[in-house]
């Protein structure tokens, strides 16, 4: 399937989903991203590698997991996990699927922010994560990711008890969106050679399993756990905008009721879609701020 564009002839006898979906304007993300979404979904990689990869990763993560019952704590190694991962990216992710992630890091940083400013005046501690490039993604960065959000729900919530303040909606004229900037013209240029043809799917089912082979066993737990925070954060989002539509794009729910290590990768890609319907969301409310509208 060749990847979609604008400007494709549509023919109606057999039309292109992903056609469809790139000229599709029901959601809030963004169309740059949208298009790096579509060219992913239409590549080979994901129609022939990710049916064969999804399986195995779910067959490592039960093996790791039954690992973890006698040795929760042993042969754990983030600084490895992070190694790999960057050398996975560097040589065989494809630039679309390198791109996207790069992107949540940033975004999912002025998500906190942003809720930050508004509802606790910005005096929450922060570790804002910015990758521009690949090597920055090789510290400690997708794991200090999923801290970031328990920090940030623990400190807001002890912050709105010790003030005793209450979630209630903003007037729209009270509103500090300084936290959300674009993103796209920060990044480096990321590279695109011959090997670099893994899809964003396969890509986070591959990864999966190394969390819970060099994390410990309450590492990979928090993290899993951490997807379901989407609605969390959604909901939020939508105390400070007063806009509760929001939470019908919310895709990661109930996370007093965890789910299952085994799908970890599947809402992995769907916490990416979360955050950028989230930050395109609040984006269009920036913007027609700017331009005096409510």
């Amino acid at each position: 399937m060749t990847a979609p564009s604008l400007d494709q002839v549509h023919d109606e006898t057999n039309p292109d989903p992903w056609h469809a979906l790139l000229l599709d304007q029901s959601t809030f993300i963004d169309e740059n991203v949208k298009a790096a979404l579509m060219r992913n979904n239409a590549s080979r990689s994901r129609q022939f590698l990710l049916p064969i990869v999804r399986p195995l990763a779910r067959l490592f993560i039960a093996i790791v997991q039954l690992i973890r019952i006698f040795l929760p704590n042993s042969l754990t190694s983030p600084r490895a996990l992070h190694g790999t991962i960057c050398w996975g990216m560097k040589y065989f992710v494809s630039r679309d699927a390198n791109y996207l992630i790069l992107r949540h890091f940033n975004i999912g940083s002025q998500i906190l922010g942003f809720l930050n400013q508004n509802l606790a005046g910005g005096k929450l501690p922060a570790w804002p994560l910015r990758p521009r490039k690949i090597d920055d993604v090789g510290g400690n960065t997708f794991v200090q990711h999923d801290i970031n959000i328990y920090n940030f729900i623990i400190n807001l919530n002890l912050y709105l008890r010790e003030n005793a303040v209450l979630l209630e909606p903003i007037p729209p004229e009270h509103i500090d969106f300084s936290a959300i900037q674009d993103v796209d013209h920060t990044l480096e240029l990321l590279p695109d050679k011959w090997h670099n043809f893994i899809d964003l799917q396969s890509a986070i089912e591959l990864y999966t399993p190394l969390f819970g082979l060099l994390l410990s066993d309450a590492d990979f737990w928090r993290a899993s756990n951490s997807l379901q925070l989407d609605e969390t954060i959604a909901i939020y989002v939508t105390r400070v905008l007063n806009r509760p539509e929001i939470l019908s794009v919310v895709n990661n729910r109930h996370p007093m009721v965890p789910l299952s290590t085994f799908e970890a990768g599947f809402r992995l890609m769907l916490h990416g879609y979360d955050a950028e319907n989230l930050h395109g969301f609040i984006r269009i409310m920036r913007d027609r701020k700017a331009h005096g509208k409510h």
